[in-house]
Protein backbone atom coordinates (compact mmCIF):
# COMPACT_ATOMS: atom_id res chain seq x y z
CA UNK A 1 0.00 0.00 0.00
CA UNK A 2 1.76 3.36 -1.15
CA UNK A 3 1.44 6.35 0.99
CA UNK A 4 2.67 7.02 4.89
CA UNK A 5 0.37 3.82 6.40
CA UNK A 6 0.57 0.73 5.55
CA UNK A 7 -2.13 -1.85 5.34
CA UNK A 8 -1.62 -3.47 8.91
CA UNK A 9 -1.35 0.48 10.15
CA UNK A 10 -4.00 1.59 8.31
CA UNK A 11 -6.60 -1.36 9.80
CA UNK A 12 -5.31 -1.14 13.27
CA UNK A 13 -5.37 2.36 13.27
CA UNK A 14 -8.92 2.03 11.81
CA UNK A 15 -10.30 -0.19 14.66
CA UNK A 16 -8.62 1.74 17.41
CA UNK A 17 -10.33 4.57 15.75
CA UNK A 18 -14.18 2.80 15.48
CA UNK A 19 -13.54 1.11 19.20
CA UNK A 20 -13.27 3.99 21.08
CA UNK A 21 -15.01 6.82 19.04
CA UNK A 22 -18.13 6.23 20.78
CA UNK A 23 -17.00 4.79 24.04
CA UNK A 24 -16.18 7.61 26.65
CA UNK A 25 -12.54 6.54 26.89
CA UNK A 26 -11.01 9.41 24.72
CA UNK A 27 -10.10 8.20 21.12
CA UNK A 28 -7.32 10.60 21.41
CA UNK A 29 -5.43 8.92 23.95
CA UNK A 30 -5.86 5.42 22.28
CA UNK A 31 -4.55 7.33 19.26
CA UNK A 32 -0.92 8.59 21.07
CA UNK A 33 -0.77 4.40 21.93
CA UNK A 34 -1.41 2.93 18.85
CA UNK A 35 0.52 5.01 17.04
CA UNK A 36 3.67 4.62 19.09
CA UNK A 37 3.27 1.10 18.99
CA UNK A 38 3.14 1.19 15.53
CA UNK A 39 6.16 3.21 14.77
CA UNK A 40 3.80 5.63 12.64
CA UNK A 41 5.47 8.74 12.40
CA UNK A 42 2.92 12.05 12.69
CA UNK A 43 3.41 13.13 9.16
CA UNK A 44 0.35 15.87 7.97
CA UNK A 45 -1.57 12.81 5.91
CA UNK A 46 -1.70 10.57 9.27
CA UNK A 47 -2.88 13.81 10.95
CA UNK A 48 -5.60 14.29 8.90
CA UNK A 49 -5.86 10.73 8.58
CA UNK A 50 -7.44 10.58 12.04
CA UNK A 51 -10.35 12.48 11.53
CA UNK A 52 -11.13 12.12 7.86
CA UNK A 53 -11.73 7.64 8.78
CA UNK A 54 -14.40 9.35 11.88
CA UNK A 55 -17.03 9.35 8.95
CA UNK A 56 -17.01 5.52 8.49
CA UNK A 57 -17.66 6.03 12.05
CA UNK A 58 -20.69 8.74 11.63
CA UNK A 59 -22.07 6.67 9.07
CA UNK A 60 -22.04 3.57 11.56
CA UNK A 61 -24.48 6.03 13.91
CA UNK A 62 -26.69 6.63 10.64
CA UNK A 63 -27.00 2.92 9.79
CA UNK A 64 -28.13 2.10 13.08
CA UNK A 65 -30.58 4.54 13.68
CA UNK A 66 -31.78 5.22 10.48
CA UNK A 67 -35.81 5.35 11.58
CA UNK A 68 -34.46 8.31 13.55
CA UNK A 69 -32.64 10.40 11.03
CA UNK A 70 -34.69 9.91 8.32
CA UNK A 71 -38.30 10.55 10.24
CA UNK A 72 -39.91 13.61 10.59
CA UNK A 73 -42.50 14.72 13.31
CA UNK A 74 -46.02 13.96 11.99
CA UNK A 75 -47.52 14.89 15.41
CA UNK A 76 -49.61 18.09 14.74
CA UNK A 77 -48.19 21.61 15.69
CA UNK A 78 -49.71 23.03 19.11
CA UNK A 79 -52.98 25.09 17.35
CA UNK A 80 -52.30 28.65 16.26
CA UNK A 81 -48.16 28.24 16.24
CA UNK A 82 -46.51 30.25 13.34
CA UNK A 83 -45.10 28.91 10.71
CA UNK A 84 -41.71 29.19 11.90
CA UNK A 85 -43.08 27.31 15.01
CA UNK A 86 -44.11 24.64 12.93
CA UNK A 87 -41.47 24.20 11.03
CA UNK A 88 -39.89 23.50 13.65
CA UNK A 89 -42.30 21.01 14.87
CA UNK A 90 -42.04 18.74 12.04
CA UNK A 91 -38.26 18.64 12.47
CA UNK A 92 -37.53 18.34 15.94
CA UNK A 93 -35.58 15.45 16.23
CA UNK A 94 -32.70 17.65 14.09
CA UNK A 95 -33.43 21.52 15.39
CA UNK A 96 -32.76 19.71 19.00
CA UNK A 97 -29.27 18.56 16.93
CA UNK A 98 -28.36 21.54 15.93
CA UNK A 99 -28.91 23.40 19.03
CA UNK A 100 -26.88 21.03 20.94
CA UNK A 101 -24.46 21.46 17.73
CA UNK A 102 -24.42 25.03 18.20
CA UNK A 103 -22.14 25.46 21.05
CA UNK A 104 -19.27 23.49 20.05
CA UNK A 105 -19.42 24.78 16.56
CA UNK A 106 -18.73 28.13 17.63
CA UNK A 107 -15.82 27.66 20.40
CA UNK A 108 -14.46 25.54 17.96
CA UNK A 109 -13.74 27.98 15.27
CA UNK A 110 -12.94 30.91 17.83
CA UNK A 111 -10.51 28.66 20.04
CA UNK A 112 -9.15 26.43 16.99
CA UNK A 113 -5.26 27.33 17.43
CA UNK A 114 -5.71 26.73 21.53
CA UNK A 115 -7.39 23.38 20.89
CA UNK A 116 -4.66 22.45 18.30
CA UNK A 117 -2.04 23.88 20.74
CA UNK A 118 -2.99 21.20 23.74
CA UNK A 119 -3.64 18.58 21.23
CA UNK A 120 0.69 19.09 21.42
CA UNK A 121 0.66 18.16 24.96
CA UNK A 122 0.22 14.43 25.88
CA UNK A 123 0.55 15.21 29.67
CA UNK A 124 -3.14 16.79 29.24
CA UNK A 125 -4.55 14.16 27.33
CA UNK A 126 -3.10 11.68 30.27
CA UNK A 127 -4.28 13.85 32.46
CA UNK A 128 -7.93 14.48 31.90
CA UNK A 129 -7.67 10.89 31.03
CA UNK A 130 -7.53 9.95 34.23
CA UNK A 131 -9.50 13.09 35.74
CA UNK A 132 -12.08 12.20 33.95
CA UNK A 133 -12.09 8.45 35.27
CA UNK A 134 -12.42 8.84 38.70
CA UNK A 135 -15.38 10.94 37.71
CA UNK A 136 -16.67 8.31 36.00
CA UNK A 137 -16.52 6.01 39.06
CA UNK A 138 -18.81 8.61 40.50
CA UNK A 139 -21.04 9.76 37.96
CA UNK A 140 -24.03 7.05 38.67
CA UNK A 141 -24.10 8.02 42.67
CA UNK A 142 -23.67 11.75 41.52
CA UNK A 143 -26.98 11.91 38.33
CA UNK A 144 -28.33 8.28 39.31
CA UNK A 145 -30.09 5.90 36.55
CA UNK A 146 -32.11 8.74 34.88
CA UNK A 147 -35.76 8.67 34.40
CA UNK A 148 -37.79 6.86 31.26
CA UNK A 149 -40.10 9.70 30.81
CA UNK A 150 -37.70 12.76 30.61
CA UNK A 151 -38.38 14.32 26.81
CA UNK A 152 -35.75 15.94 25.21
CA UNK A 153 -36.27 19.75 25.39
CA UNK A 154 -34.50 22.24 23.31
CA UNK A 155 -33.11 23.60 26.75
CA UNK A 156 -31.54 20.01 27.72
CA UNK A 157 -30.64 19.45 24.12
CA UNK A 158 -28.38 23.27 24.67
CA UNK A 159 -26.82 22.43 27.51
CA UNK A 160 -25.57 18.47 26.46
CA UNK A 161 -24.27 20.64 23.67
CA UNK A 162 -22.46 23.20 26.33
CA UNK A 163 -21.12 19.69 28.17
CA UNK A 164 -19.69 18.88 24.82
CA UNK A 165 -17.53 22.07 24.81
CA UNK A 166 -15.58 20.50 27.59
CA UNK A 167 -14.52 17.67 25.36
CA UNK A 168 -12.08 20.04 23.22
CA UNK A 169 -9.53 19.60 26.06
CA UNK A 170 -7.57 16.65 25.03
CA UNK A 171 -8.46 13.42 27.03
CA UNK A 172 -11.73 14.39 27.94
CA UNK A 173 -13.81 12.69 25.51
CA UNK A 174 -16.67 13.83 23.63
CA UNK A 175 -18.84 10.62 24.13
CA UNK A 176 -18.25 11.26 28.04
CA UNK A 177 -18.71 14.92 28.09
CA UNK A 178 -21.92 14.46 26.17
CA UNK A 179 -23.35 11.38 28.00
CA UNK A 180 -22.46 13.11 31.39
CA UNK A 181 -24.46 16.35 30.23
CA UNK A 182 -27.63 13.96 29.25
CA UNK A 183 -27.46 12.23 32.73
CA UNK A 184 -27.07 15.67 34.42
CA UNK A 185 -30.37 16.52 32.49
CA UNK A 186 -31.85 13.78 33.92
CA UNK A 187 -31.83 11.24 31.05
CA UNK A 188 -31.84 7.62 31.41
CA UNK A 189 -27.72 6.04 30.54
CA UNK A 190 -29.29 5.06 27.35
CA UNK A 191 -30.76 7.75 26.32
CA UNK A 192 -28.07 9.83 27.21
CA UNK A 193 -26.04 7.95 25.46
CA UNK A 194 -27.95 7.59 22.19
CA UNK A 195 -28.30 11.26 22.17
CA UNK A 196 -24.41 11.42 22.56
CA UNK A 197 -24.47 8.85 19.58
CA UNK A 198 -26.61 11.79 17.28
CA UNK A 199 -24.53 14.62 18.15
CA UNK A 200 -21.97 12.82 17.14
CA UNK A 201 -23.08 12.54 13.07
CA UNK A 202 -23.63 16.66 12.79
CA UNK A 203 -20.12 17.29 15.23
CA UNK A 204 -17.59 14.80 13.91
CA UNK A 205 -18.94 15.69 10.34
CA UNK A 206 -18.06 18.87 10.47
CA UNK A 207 -14.65 18.29 11.93
CA UNK A 208 -14.08 16.01 9.37
CA UNK A 209 -14.93 18.71 6.47
CA UNK A 210 -13.15 21.22 8.21
CA UNK A 211 -9.83 18.96 8.77
CA UNK A 212 -10.11 18.16 4.48
CA UNK A 213 -10.85 21.50 3.54
CA UNK A 214 -7.49 22.96 5.48
CA UNK A 215 -5.73 20.28 4.18
CA UNK A 216 -6.73 21.08 0.47
CA UNK A 217 -6.05 24.73 1.34
CA UNK A 218 -2.98 24.07 2.29
CA UNK A 219 -1.69 22.33 -0.69
CA UNK A 220 -2.70 18.46 0.30
CA UNK A 221 -4.33 17.70 -2.83
CA UNK A 222 -1.53 15.20 -3.73
CA UNK A 223 -0.81 13.83 -0.31
CA UNK A 224 -5.10 12.64 -0.66
CA UNK A 225 -4.33 11.39 -3.80
CA UNK A 226 -1.43 9.21 -2.94
CA UNK A 227 -3.48 7.79 -0.25
CA UNK A 228 -6.43 7.03 -1.18
CA UNK A 229 -6.22 3.40 -0.46
CA UNK A 230 -5.87 4.26 3.21
CA UNK A 231 -8.61 6.31 3.54
CA UNK A 232 -10.94 3.80 1.71
CA UNK A 233 -9.92 0.66 4.19
CA UNK A 234 -9.97 2.78 6.87
CA UNK A 235 -13.55 4.60 6.32
CA UNK A 236 -14.86 0.67 6.01
CA UNK A 237 -12.86 -0.76 8.92
CA UNK A 238 -13.57 2.01 11.23
CA UNK A 239 -17.74 1.67 10.29
CA UNK A 240 -18.07 -1.89 10.80
CA UNK A 241 -15.88 -1.75 14.34
CA UNK A 242 -17.93 0.86 15.01
CA UNK A 243 -21.49 -0.81 14.32
CA UNK A 244 -20.31 -3.47 16.77
CA UNK A 245 -18.82 -0.69 19.81
CA UNK A 246 -22.22 1.08 19.73
CA UNK A 247 -24.16 -1.79 20.23
CA UNK A 248 -21.59 -3.10 22.72
CA UNK A 249 -21.62 0.02 24.67
CA UNK A 250 -25.91 0.64 24.97
CA UNK A 251 -25.87 -2.75 26.18
CA UNK A 252 -23.10 -2.87 28.63
CA UNK A 253 -23.79 0.63 30.05
CA UNK A 254 -28.06 0.09 30.84
CA UNK A 255 -26.60 -3.08 32.75
CA UNK A 256 -23.72 -2.12 34.54
CA UNK A 257 -22.92 1.67 34.45
CA UNK A 258 -20.13 3.43 33.91
CA UNK A 259 -17.79 2.14 36.53
CA UNK A 260 -15.26 -0.38 34.51
CA UNK A 261 -14.85 2.72 31.70
CA UNK A 262 -13.60 4.76 34.45
CA UNK A 263 -11.37 2.43 36.16
CA UNK A 264 -9.84 1.91 32.03
CA UNK A 265 -9.44 5.83 31.45
CA UNK A 266 -7.16 5.76 34.49
CA UNK A 267 -5.40 2.66 33.85
CA UNK A 268 -4.53 4.40 29.96
CA UNK A 269 -3.64 7.74 31.65
CA UNK A 270 -1.42 5.93 33.78
CA UNK A 271 0.31 4.48 31.04
CA UNK A 272 0.69 7.07 28.92
CA UNK A 273 2.15 8.97 31.54
CA UNK A 274 5.03 6.37 32.73
CA UNK A 275 5.61 5.93 28.99
CA UNK A 276 6.32 9.82 28.77
CA UNK A 277 8.01 9.69 32.19
CA UNK A 278 10.39 7.15 30.90
CA UNK A 279 11.66 8.96 27.48
CA UNK A 280 9.19 7.68 24.56
CA UNK A 281 8.11 10.47 22.12
CA UNK A 282 4.49 10.18 22.31
CA UNK A 283 3.57 12.80 19.62
CA UNK A 284 -0.10 13.45 18.55
CA UNK A 285 -1.18 13.14 15.45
Amino acid sequence: MAGDLNLFQTIVIAIVEGLTEFLPVSSTGHMIIAQHVLGVESTEFVKAFTFIIQFGAILSVVCLYWKRFFRLNHKPAPEGASAVKRFIHKFDFYWKLLVAFIPAAVLGLLFSDAIDAMLESVTVVAVMLIVGGIFMLFCDRIFGTGREDTPMTEKRAFVIGLFQCISMIPGVSRSMATIVGGMAQKLTRKAAAEFSFFLAVPTMFAATVYKMAKLFMEGGTEIIANNLTPLIVGNIVAFIVALLAIKFFINFVTKYGFKAFGWYRIIVGAIILIMSFLGYNLELA
